[in-house]
This record gives structure tokens, C-alpha cells and sequence, in this order.
């Protein structure tokens, strides 16, 4: 095979027409390509085209895989939920994981949303899944970067999200049911189950409630609690006011354990939705099915029942449920406070609510 200094790196042989190029260019480093050509001038041809589309190649932008971008969100992020989100990528990487982030659009991601929906998973749980593909996208469409400011992703799309009515209805408690529920319930639940029902906390946050977020307001003769925006799922401070019940509860897990307000054994409780909660569900003779919330989730929904018919304001009703941001849930006054502890105090004095027998 003959060698052909006027091009440095065109090797061709005329006799078999076979070629190669073999050549080291700054910026690029070592472009290789084996071809055939009948002639010299075929061979000079393939040896600039090479060249070109290497340069081409170069110039290009470098989009990361899914995958990729998947693993620095896991990494970098902190919010309270992300082992659940790192739970969502996980059933998503099989089918997205190794396609660019340009290639991540609503054509590329249905295939996956028919799948779910024949596994017979909620809209509402393939909803959450997608936010966190969407919320991946976006990250790297606005804020990640390459060393030349580039963005990993020029565009984030648009994702249509599912709604196969499919949504459960929930089931707020009546007191005659709270009670035979409760009763089934461990010691250790039944408390956490009071707490929630009369603060509107949703379950990952009375499993997370901490010592170090209670706050003490001596002019009301109360405490109210304080959870980090990172624990919260709108990612904003949450203020939670404790009427007479919820702060008896309180009180009665003093000194039991030295940084979470619930646990079991020394250790604390990870969920209230297990096996003891779907078990006092079914024995206690509330519905179940597909068409029905079963789960803590209810506790919220009995909690903005009982205060809707007790009277209490919406504009107030929403701040207990933590659907407004405002100064209160960073920069409370005893007399916001006060305001607040007002309405869920009705919730003690509505006609047959009882106070469960505590562990001790």
C-alpha cells in the first residue's frame, strides 16, 4: 500500500483500491475511516470528506444520554422524596435511559405510558413519574452547562400528562369510624393516625416530625412545629398548629426518642401506609377498591372536612392546609398563630370526638 505525502495520513493502493486515513488534526485528535476508490481523485475525495465530517462531528453539541442527566439529578439534588424519584427512574431507564436528552419528547415517552397503563399502574402514578423526567429536562435545558456555557439541553418539550379518571376517590372519616379505625390500630400508629387528623400533616411529614422543628409560643401556652421546605411537597416552609388533642399527643412522646416526635422500638416509623394500617382498614369495615383512597392520605381529607363544617374560613382553612405561601409559615406572630389555633381548636370541641387512650 502506497503512501501519498501530498495528503499526510491518505494512504491508498492503486492495485486493490484499497484506503485508509490515518491522521492526527489539533482539536480533533486522530480521525480514522478505511474506504475504496478506483482512482487518486476518489481517494483525495474520501480523505477531505472525512476530514469534514469529523469537524462537523466536533462542532456539534454533545447531548448526554438520559441516563446521564438521570444520575446528576440523583446526585445533586436533596429534597426529602428523591429516594421515591430515584424508584420512578429506575422503571424508567430500561425505556429511556439510553436515548440523548434531545431525543426525550411525548413520541419517545408514550411507548412507556401505554406500558404502565397495561400494568394497570394510576395516571396519577405514571403522573409522578413523568414530573421527575420533566423536572430533569428542565434542569438541563436551564441550569446545567458545559465548560463553554453551553446548555445539555437547548429546548425542554412539552409532556402531556395522563388522566384516565382513573383517580381514587378519598374517604374522610366519620368520628364513628375514626374511632373503630383507630382502635385497630397499634399503639404506636393510633397516635400518629390523632396527630395527623387534627393537624392536616401529610404522612411523610408526621413520619419525619422532628424535635428540633417545634417551636415553643409561650403566650398562647402552646407549641407549633416548623418543617424545612425540603421535607414539604410544595418545597416551602410548613407551619403546623397543635389544638389541645395534637399537643397532648405530642407531650405523651416526650422523651422517647431524641430526634423524631413518632417511632416504634427506638426507631422511627418510615410510613404509616404499611401492613398494620391496610390490616386496621379492613377490620375496622371501611371501603376498599380501586374507586377508594384507603390510605393516611384520608386523615388530611377528614382533617379539611371537619373544619370546613365547623365553620372555619377558606381563606384559613387553606393556611391550615398549607395551600397558600405566605409570611406565616416563616415570620408567624402569636396572633396569626393564635388565629390559626382558634379554628383547629373546633375540631375538640365537635360533638363525639373522644380522646383515644395513648401509650404510655
Amino acid at each position: 500500500m502506497a503512501k501519498r505525502n501530498s495528503l499526510p495520513g491518505l494512504y491508498w493502493d492503486k492495485e486493490t483500491g484499497k484506503g485508509s486515513i490515518d491522521k492526527r488534526i489539533d482539536g480533533l485528535g486522530r480521525v480514522r475511516h478505511r474506504f475504496t476508490a478506483s482512482t487518486w481523485q476518489e481517494a483525495e475525495v474520501e480523505y477531505h470528506r472525512a476530514i469534514a465530517v469529523a469537524k462537523t462531528e466536533a462542532a456539534a453539541p454533545r447531548f448526554r444520554t438520559f441516563r446521564e442527566a438521570a444520575t446528576k439529578y440523583l446526585n445533586e439534588e436533596t429534597k426529602a422524596s428523591l429516594s421515591r424519584d430515584a424508584g420512578c427512574l429506575a422503571n424508567l431507564d430500561p425505556w429511556l435511559g439510553g436515548l440523548r436528552l434531545d431525543q426525550i419528547h411525548q413520541g419517545s415517552i408514550q411507548p412507556y405510558i401505554d406500558h404502565r397503563r397495561e400494568q394497570g399502574a394510576k395516571s396519577a402514578t405514571v403522573k409522578r413519574e413523568l414530573s421527575v423526567v420533566r423536572r430533569i429536562l428542565t434542569l438541563a435545558s436551564r441550569v446545567w452547562r458545559d465548560l463553554d456555557n453551553q446548555p445539555w439541553l437547548p429546548v425542554a418539550p412539552l409532556l402531556r400528562m395522563p388522566d384516565w379518571k382513573d383517580a381514587a376517590n378519598p374517604h374522610p372519616l366519620s368520628f364513628d369510624e375514626q374511632k373503630r379505625f383507630f382502635r385497630e390500630l397499634p399503639a404506636h400508629m393510633a397516635e400518629m393516625a390523632l396527630f395527623a387528623v387534627h393537624t392536616g400533616a401529610r404522612e411523610h411529614i408526621v413520619a419525619e416530625l422532628r424535635w428540633e422543628w417545634e417551636i415553643k409560643v409561650p403566650e398562647l401556652n402552646t407549641s407549633i412545629f416548623l418543617v424545612p421546605g425540603e421535607f414539604t411537597k410544595n418545597q416551602t416552609t410548613c407551619l403546623l398548629v397543635l389544638n389541645g388533642l395534637a399537643k397532648n399527643v405530642v407531650d405523651s412522646r416526650r422523651g422517647k426518642s431524641n430526634t423524631h416526635v413518632f417511632g416504634f422500638r427506638g426507631k422511627p416509623v418510615k410510613r404509616m401506609n404499611n401492613t398494620a394500617w391496610k390490616n386496621a382498614w379492613r377490620r375496622a369495615g371501611l371501603p376498599i377498591g380501586d374507586n377508594v383512597l384507603s390510605g393516611p392520605h384520608n386523615l388530611r381529607h377528614t382533617f379539611a372536612r371537619r373544619l370546613r363544617l365547623a365553620g372555619v374560613p377558606l381563606e384559613t382553612r387553606k393556611a391550615l392546609m398549607h395551600h397558600i405561601d405566605g409570611d406565616i409559615t416563616v415570620h408567624y406572630s402569636p396572633a396569626e398563630v393564635g388565629e390559626l389555633l382558634a379554628a383547629v381548636e373546633k375540631l375538640t370541641k365537635v360533638e363525639g370526638v373522644t380522646m383515644l387512650r395513648l401509650a404510655s
